[in-house]
């Protein structure tokens, strides 16, 4: 009941801003160039709705492909670190140092290494949503007490056993909220991407509308990749709830 009045409250905020915006584009003659009404903007989005709602799927794969590969390798690493930490004196400084490598000489060296296909943008939503998960789980299995390790080790489980049964469920809650930031750093790695050179995707509609001075498409891209962030990150909070339904994240 309580996640039907929330949805309920957004809805009213979003309905209430977006007349707001409505009336004050028709109340000071705001030209559409500098800022289109949401009308003029769902209406953009209808009347291309096939050519973005390709575009956008397009953009969702390559951001999808990189956050399942982050999560993948992200959890391992956690697990790696948390298990020999020489490993983790040796390499978490170099994770570390490479957060500092702006995203645009990264993407670079990705284009000219795995060309202008899905592959290159995979790797760079991959790049960006990896760090912050590999650490989350590092940090999240440290949180277990070490009675409680003591505890199941009284009763002769081995260290694989604690692992599944102990440690990584009491770290889901923090993998999951780094896998929620993880899945919005996807989007945007998959985006600036496709700005380096792709053929479809989000992104390129982005960059041509801008390049082309077409505000409202340039607006509906904007709304359509806020839109579709919002979803990934329902999507994951969802099956948070699903699969770590004993413990609730305030």
């Amino acid at each position: 009941m309580s996640i039907l009045r929330t949805a309920i409250s957004q809805a009213l905020l979003v309905c209430v801003v977006l007349v707001l915006w409505e009336g004050c584009v028709d109340l000071l003659d705001v030209s559409p160039d500098k800022l289109p009404a949401p009308s003029v903007i769902l209406a953009t989005i209808w009347s291309d709705r096939s050519a973005l709602a390709s575009a956008v799927a397009t953009t969702l794969y390559e951001a999808i492909i990189g956050l399942l590969a982050a999560i993948l390798v992200g959890v391992l690493s956690g697990i790696a670190f948390f298990r020999w930490r020489l490993l983790e004196r040796m390499f978490l400084p170099y994770f570390v140092g490479s957060q500092a490598v702006p995203i645009i000489a990264f993407g670079a060296i990705m284009i000219m290494w795995f060309g202008n296909g899905i592959a290159s943008k995979a790797v760079i939503a991959f790049y960006l949503s990896f760090f912050p998960i590999a650490v989350n789980t590092l940090a999240g299995i440290r949180t277990v007490d070490d009675g409680e390790i003591g505890l199941l080790r009284s009763f002769g489980a081995k260290p694989r056993k604690i692992l599944l049964k102990l440690q990584l469920p009491a770290a889901l809650p923090s993998i999951f909220t780094a896998v929620r930031l993880g899945a919005s750093l996807a989007l945007v790695g998959a985006i600036v991407g496709e700005w380096f050179g792709a053929a479809r995707g989000i992104g390129v509609v982005l960059l041509t509308a801008m390049f082309d001075y077409r505000i409202p498409q340039l607006w509906a891209a904007i709304v359509l990749i806020g839109l579709t962030g919002a979803a990934l990150f329902g999507v994951v909070a969802s099956i948070q709830k699903k699969i770590a339904w004993w413990q609730t994240e305030a």
